[in-house]
């Protein structure tokens, strides 16, 4: 057998077991963001997550040497994937800015009543956190709001949109975004999509924009 061929097969198990590591990882860190959510994170010990995923405490330190380690790890990765998703969205839209600003109200709605109903509370209350978590709930939030914004003031500046003032429309509709998971994420799947649509359009009410007939 040439070197070549003893080379391949040993990049394929290694490959083969980085993906395995890192469907680890986001397994620790999902479940991590969803306890924490829904219980705070003082509240939280490495031990309730291995009882989540159902593995040893001893295991959990394989991957993360600490509990703010951990916590650090599951905001950024959380509030990372969830504005590149939205990111993603408005950057592959087209239309007008009352398009594009219902799309994204409405995937950051689907996203937090479908994939991560709990987790979306740990970006509500971040006084709640140490203070190196709080900056990074921060910042994350930050550029968040700046997916939304932006929009909102594209559609002000081009006449779309009828606001009282940004700021105050952009915190009504973070509020009522937040709750969505409250109101539709135990419904079956067709009435939870026709509820997200309704959020959609009655948030877009407060850009001045009616719902469509």
């Amino acid at each position: 057998m040439s070197t070549e061929e003893t080379i391949e097969p040993t990049r394929s198990a290694s490959s083969r077991v980085q993906r395995k590591r890192g469907r680890r990882i986001q397994e620790i860190l999902t479940a991590a963001a969803e306890l924490f959510g829904e219980r705070g994170y003082d509240a939280v010990s490495l031990e309730d997550v291995a009882e989540r995923l159902d593995v040893t405490k001893g295991s959990l330190y394989y991957y993360f040497s600490s509990k703010d380690e951990l916590g650090t790890a599951a905001i950024e990765t959380l509030g990372t994937e969830w504005t590149a998703r939205l990111q993603k969205l408005v950057d592959g839209t087209s239309g007008s800015a009352a398009d594009r600003l219902r799309a994204l109200i409405h995937e950051h709605v689907l996203i937090a009543v479908r994939d991560h109903p709990a987790a979306l509370q740990v970006f509500l209350v971040p006084r709640r956190w140490p203070h190196e978590q709080r900056e990074s709930i921060k910042e994350l939030r930050q550029r968040h709001d700046r997916l939304f914004r932006a929009l909102i003031e594209e559609g002000v500046a081009a006449g779309e949109f009828t606001v009282t003032g940004v700021d105050t429309v952009l915190q009504c509709m973070h509020a009522a975004m937040s709750q969505a998971p409250v109101w539709c994420a135990d419904l079956p799947a067709r009435a939870q999509y026709e509820a997200v649509d309704e959020v959609a359009d009655t948030l877009m009410m407060l850009v001045g924009q009616a719902p469509p007939e």
